[in-house]
């Protein structure tokens, strides 16, 4: 008799019980409307792909000044609150778990799509070397203005909020981005934080405002119901730490004090060449193993690859992006280890059905 993969056994994860160990990744369609809303197409989408152990929707705006790419979904007003809260019931309704990934872009945006608002940021650093996508095509990424302190205790609770309204629209938790050079990883970074108060200079100092986020999170709907991504190694969007391993085994460390669900590592994109300073070798050995809560791996794993990293006893789930976006039956496929639909890119973002809710499943 044929043992049955890990990938496939189910997972106790806090109060919920999630059918496998595969995590729907993360991934933005650029699907909404101009106000923020999605529509039927998002609801069927992730209804269809509800035999993931658990789905981590696409990042959602906490607010209006979080907005960094167009077509990018909100979770401020109550119409956005209310077309999310579809989206969830039609995942639950097909018996799937989905948490909200919140998200404060920081300095990857552009006033083009801010009302002619400059982005935000921990310090006044721009994104060097790198275009950003814009509702008028790639754009030079612009000087970012700034946070006052005022302004950021506003955005802690702007998040908050936004997890509230996420539980309010269905959602079984939230998700904290952290991760790929959005704002909170700009506070953290050495590249982007050149303040000189309390958010700027030590390490510690850096990590307060991802530690602030999470404690105002876990107090607003507990810590069963949120998790965090983070990117230790992946140098996007300008990303840079003088001593990535000092930094994050700081931000590590203080996060296993706090009590919630799990954290999602990710790893540093094949595509992104590691910097010559930091650290050779496998990140969930680096930093997971740091880790006291559950731990989701991500990054460019496959069926073999995310079997024989949770038979390795660091990770307990395992994140799929592109592989889910092109598969919606992704679990039945690994379990008969059947052909893959290959992701249409050029559909990745924006339009319409096409490259979105059309990806064939499997005959019954």
């Amino acid at each position: 008799m044929r043992k049955r993969m890990k990938l496939l056994e189910s997972f106790r994860m806090e109060s919920l019980m999630l059918k496998n160990r595969m995590v729907m990744a993360a991934m933005t369609r650029s699907r909404a409307d101009i106000h923020g809303v999605v529509g039927p197409m998002t609801a069927e989408y992730y209804a269809q792909r509800a035999s993931a152990g658990l789905i981590l929707s696409e990042a959602i705006n906490i607010s209006a000044d979080a907005l960094g790419s167009p077509l990018t979904p909100d979770l401020f007003e109550e119409k956005q609150i209310a077309a999310w809260r579809k989206v969830t019931q039609a995942v639950h309704e097909k018996g799937g778990i989905i948490f909200a990934q919140l998200w404060h872009t920081g300095r990857v945006g552009h006033s083009v799509d801010r009302g002619g608002q400059l982005p935000v940021a921990p310090s006044a650093i721009k994104i060097e070397g790198a275009q950003h996508f814009t509702s008028q095509g790639m754009k030079d990424y612009e000087t970012p203005r700034e946070l006052a302190l005022p302004e950021i205790r506003q955005i802690i609770a702007d998040y908050a909020q936004a997890a509230q309204n996420a539980v309010a629209a269905g959602f079984d938790g939230v998700q904290l981005h952290a991760a790929n050079g959005y704002l909170p990883q700009q506070f953290l970074s050495d590249s982007a934080n050149h303040r000189a108060d309390e958010y700027g200079g030590s390490i510690a100092n850096k990590a307060r405002f991802t530690l602030e986020v999470m404690r105002t999170l876990i107090a607003a709907v507990g810590g069963g119901k949120v998790g965090i991504k983070i990117s230790p190694l992946h140098p996007y969007a300008g990303i840079a730490f003088d001593d990535p391993l000092a930094t994050y085994t700081y931000l590590i460390n203080e996060l296993n004090q706090l009590d919630f669900a799990f954290v999602e590592l990710m790893k540093r994109s094949p595509m992104f060449p590691l910097l010559p300073h930091y650290p050779q070798g496998d990140e969930i050995e680096i930093f997971g193993k740091l880790v006291s809560h559950t731990l989701v791996a991500g990054t460019a794993y496959t069926r073999e690859s995310g079997e024989a990293e949770l038979q390795k006893g660091i990770a307990s789930l395992i994140a799929y992006g592109s592989l889910f976006l092109a598969n919606p039956d992704l679990p039945r496929r690994f379990e008969q280890n059947a052909a893959l639909n290959a992701p249409d890119r050029p559909t990745l973002f924006g339009g319409g059905e096409h490259g979105y809710i059309d990806y064939p499943f499997l005959p019954a």
